[in-house]
């Protein structure tokens, strides 16, 4: 999990708006249509860093297809530290 958080946070782009979109989940959960209101990007790009955030375990859907929320993973939670660390690399 740390190589992957690494890996999505500095290592490709795009890896801002995936920082913000675990920030604004450690919050609360959201759908992709809030977090693309939010951020004031793309339906489709928030779309495209839920699914690479997916991929890597960072997130998990939960409920039905429409309007279906986003939630961090207990892998994710277990490593929140490492995420941390790398948004302090970052500033």
């Amino acid at each position: 999990m740390e190589k992957a958080l690494w890996y999505l946070i500095t290592g490709t782009r795009g890896g801002e708006n995936r920082a913000r979109i675990i920030r604004l989940l450690q919050q609360r959960p959201h759908n992709a249509n809030q977090l693309a209101g939010k951020f004031d990007i793309g339906y489709n790009t928030v779309r495209h860093h839920l699914d690479m955030l997916e991929e890597h375990d960072v997130v998990e859907p939960g409920g039905n297809d429409y309007g279906e929320l986003y939630f961090l993973t207990d892998q994710f939670e277990h490593h929140e530290d490492e995420f941390e660390t790398i948004m302090e690399h970052l500033e």
